[in-house]
């Protein structure tokens, strides 16, 4: 009996450790993996205009563009069974800060596919 109830505590903490909300970088949360690094964060040196096209580009170019939001800056796209998000803001005149975040379709963090993302779009700028 005590050995029955051990285990359904031990898997009852467990489930609780491995699933909870996370919130993207478009404002929503979302169910998966909490705690799981996902996003990376760049600096350039352009008008908001000119990253948000190229942002657009990429992600168009990798998977499917599935979401576009002009007011909130951001896009959300398809990419081999992950969803990538990004974000633009103005920081400073003519700074703006892009943040790219990758989730795999469990919903843990796909650090690598975010950071490949961030660097596409910044050899992308570099080409216009």
């Amino acid at each position: 009996m005590k050995t029955n109830l051990s285990a359904l505590i031990a898997s009852v903490c467990l489930i609780a450790l491995t699933v909870g909300c996370y919130n993207s970088v478009d404002g929503r949360t979302r169910t998966g993996k909490p705690f799981v690094k996902d996003r990376i964060e760049s600096r350039y040196e352009r008008p908001l205009d000119q990253i948000f096209e190229a942002a657009r580009e990429v992600l168009a170019f990798n998977g499917t563009l599935t979401g576009e939001n002009r007011i909130a800056n951001s896009l959300e796209a398809r990419i081999d069974n992950n969803t990538v998000w990004v974000k633009l803001d103005d920081v400073e005149p003519n700074i703006c800060r892009v943040m790219v975040q990758a989730r795999k379709s469990g919903g843990g963090g796909n650090v690598a596919l975010a950071s490949e993302i961030d660097k596409q779009i910044a050899l992308q700028l570099q080409a216009r």
